[in-house]
């Protein structure tokens, strides 16, 4: 039996959301930046929204007119680096936001790689994404304790 290419459809859409805000409730949560689990959920859905739109209209009109998805995927990068641009900005001597960009600029590839079908490959993605978040957060965080301690000791 051949699955319905609508539910898959829909499936990939699920997926991409769920990955999405998945990596988001760090930003949110712990990080406490405005940018969080609903904007990286949207920013993953659109990438896969519009990724799936270029791939189905390829096969659709195929012959017809020259679609090509990966010049899809270069538009979504494009447009996402203008979003990241949004959640930058420069407070006394430091830029802040900059990690926040770089995870919806992620969240957007998760959302291309699931409308291309590379499952394993996005949620190991999001997986790695999340660990660095929380994992270097902790380490940055004891390296920083650690060096203005060495410092204050001189």
């Amino acid at each position: 039996m051949v699955p319905d290419p609508t539910l898959i459809m829909f499936g990939k859409l699920l997926l991409a959301a769920f990955l999405g805000a998945l990596i988001g409730t760090e930003r949110a949560v712990v990080a406490k930046q405005a940018a969080g689990s609903r904007t990286f959920a949207l920013v993953s859905l659109g990438a896969c929204i519009f990724t799936l739109a270029g791939i189905y209209a390829d096969a659709q009109y195929l012959g017809y007119v020259n679609f090509d998805p990966m010049r899809i995927a270069a538009a979504i990068v494009m447009g996402v680096g203008f979003i990241g641009g949004g959640v930058m900005f420069q407070r006394g001597d430091g830029v802040h936001g900059i990690t926040t960009a770089a995870g919806l600029w992620v969240a957007a590839a998760l959302g291309v790689l699931i409308a291309f079908g590379m499952y394993p490959l996005a949620i190991f993605a999001a997986a790695l994404t999340v660990s660095i978040f929380f994992g270097l957060w902790y380490v940055e965080h004891r390296f920083k304790e650690w060096y203005h301690d060495s410092v204050e000791e001189e």
